[in-house]
């Protein structure tokens, strides 16, 4: 799924800020890699993002690309979505969301609500420690995968 051009150009300018605003170098490969992260709802991967980015920049490392991604979560720019499956995502969305995950594909999708956003920890969390986020993430299957489960099986 595609992000709007006007929410790429509002990501962007904040990037280009935020390394300005840090005295960091806004470079063509940076400035690539966030395009990337930016411009998909999809939540990608490392790999899939240099795979995309290696398009339009044909001789760019996979640690370039390591490094940026993590250059753009040290500035807050896109955040890490750690999936129980293994690869951590990456999403640039800063609107308030949650996450719906197929634990089949490991598709990811964003949804809101505000019901959810306003979510507090029990006072038995407390002792744990503190918490600085809350994200919620429900899990099941997505359309395609409940279908595919679902069709009968053909014998050949």
């Amino acid at each position: 799924m595609a992000v709007s051009a006007e929410k790429i150009d509002r990501q962007m300018a904040a990037f280009e800020a935020a390394c300005r605003g840090r005295g960091l170098k806004v470079t063509h490969q940076r400035t690539e890699v966030f395009r990337e992260v930016a411009g998909t709802e999809e939540h990608p991967d490392a790999e899939t993002v240099f795979e995309r980015v290696r398009r339009r920049i044909p001789a760019i490392s996979r640690d370039t690309v390591y490094r940026a991604l993590a250059f753009l979560e040290d500035l807050g720019l896109v955040r890490r979505v750690d999936l129980l499956s293994g690869r951590a995502r990456f999403d640039a969305n800063d609107d308030a969301h949650h996450h719906v995950i197929c634990r089949r594909c490991g598709a990811v999708r964003d949804f809101t609500s505000t019901a959810l956003d306003g979510f507090r920890p029990p006072k038995s969390v407390a002792a744990w420690g503190e918490i600085e986020a809350v994200q919620i993430q429900l899990r099941g299957l997505c359309a395609k995968c409940s279908a595919q489960q679902a069709a009968p099986k053909r014998s050949g």
